[in-house]
């Protein structure tokens, strides 16, 4: 008489774009929130390779919808925060404090995701999984804080020298950094079409870098300030490539490990972090090591004081600050609901769409002009993306069609 053999459900890694908005193709499990970035950040989740949940239609929507809602939201918000002239022309003044700004973000995201581990634990009658299951799993979610923490910083350095827009596309090239550390550390090899989108979105955004709208007594000047605008953005680029590069070991070695455990561990270990930095800065400053670092916090005043009196001076910007944070928060547990009552694919499609509509937002609420040139080069970017997307769509229906019949029979 013979019994089947059920298949293996297999993991699939989902990042949640939290600092940056950051955030690799969905089509590789990467979804950020643009600078943390885990914001932004990065989170992963997981989910059997072969479910997909049926939910309502109007599930459906709700999950998009907010999905859309919450990190265009976002974008927006973390633009008009970072871009913005506060106070009269003659005494205007930007929030340039990267630091207080994740430290806020990443709060808020582990008190959501704490909340979303409680609530769905206890809607299943089961005790919420531990976000720390190990002594051993602890050093590299450290790791992972310590590099999206130094992640960050880099990115909203480098929107002092190049647009929101640049930023969105270079921040669209995260698979760059990604291969790179896989290729030359762990002698990795990817498929041909794999290099060839990663030429096509780097392509994109040097033409669309190179055709900034700018006249000429002004070309020379802010040339280099846009290579050195670049420059971080690649600094950037490399720490999240890191980030997601131990993320797959963390989701490798240690399972069962899901997103949602991951983003409150990574985010509460980010919070002390920066809260750790906030505290022993204002101490450095004065220092020799705080002047080799190049701190200019206001003879010891503090990143922190500076933002506090900052908000003070412009009440506005911390409710800017807040939604920022809690838009971050929910994008992330709206992703990991859908996730959890329908395919990954779709995401593929909301991130790739979610980042033009973020662009096309840009656009049209700050006023940014672009040439023909620069649409091109968005173009190019979308359309690696885009690609990448369509053929992972293709080789992920072939593989689920060579599975069928979904058992094996064994005598």
């Amino acid at each position: 008489m013979s019994r089947t053999k059920q298949t293996t459900p297999q993991r699939r890694a989902i990042h949640s774009e939290h600092r940056d908005d950051t955030a690799n193709g969905v089509a590789k499990g990467s979804v950020k929130g643009d600078a943390n970035a885990f914001a932004n950040g990065h989170v992963k989740t997981e989910s059997p390779a072969s479910a997909i949940t049926q939910g309502s239609f109007t599930e459906l929507v709700i999950c998009v919808g907010g999905i859309y809602m919450s990190f265009l939201s976002w974008a927006f918000l973390q633009e008009r925060i970072t871009t913005t002239s506060y106070g009269p022309p003659s005494a205007s003044e930007r929030f340039t404090f990267s630091i207080f700004l994740n430290t806020v973000q990443s709060s808020l995201a582990a008190i959501a995701g704490y909340a979303y581990l409680q609530v769905t634990a206890y809607r299943s009658n089961k005790p919420a999984p531990p976000v720390f299951p190990t002594r051993n799993i602890f050093y590299p979610l450290f790791l992972v804080a310590i590099v999206s923490s130094l992640a960050s910083p880099f990115g909203y350095a480098s929107l002092k020298h190049v647009d929101y827009i640049t930023f969105i596309l270079a921040k669209s090239c995260k698979l760059l950094p990604v291969m790179a550390l896989h290729v030359s550390v762990f002698r990795k090899r990817y498929p041909l079409y794999k290099y060839a989108v990663v030429a096509l979105v780097t392509a994109g955004v040097a033409v669309f870098t190179l055709h900034q709208p700018t006249s000429s007594k002004k070309k020379g000047r802010e040339g280099g300030s846009s290579l050195w605008g670049l420059f971080l953005l690649s600094i950037n680029l490399l720490f999240d490539g890191l980030t997601n590069s131990t993320q797959d070991y963390i989701f490798g070695t240690f399972r069962p490990y899901t997103g949602q455990q991951m983003m409150v561990a990574q985010n509460t270990l980010s919070t002390a972090l920066t809260v750790g930095w906030l505290f022993v800065s204002p101490f450095l400053a004065g220092s020799g090591l705080g002047s080799w670092l190049g701190l200019d916090l206001q003879a010891g005043q503090g990143e922190f004081n500076q933002a506090w009196a900052f908000l003070q001076r412009h009440p506005s910007v911390g409710w800017d600050v807040l939604g920022f944070a809690a838009c971050g928060a929910f994008g992330q547990l709206f992703i990991f609901y859908t996730l959890s009552r329908f395919s990954s694919l779709l995401l593929v499609t909301v991130t790739v769409t979610r980042k033009m509509m973020t662009m096309i937002l840009s656009v049209i609420s700050f006023g940014h002009r672009l040439s023909g040139m620069q649409w091109l080069g968005v173009a190019l970017v979308f359309g690696g993306i885009g690609a990448e997307g369509v053929i992972q769509r293709r080789e992920k229906a072939a593989k689920e069609k060579a599975k069928l019949p979904g058992s094996k029979k064994i005598s």
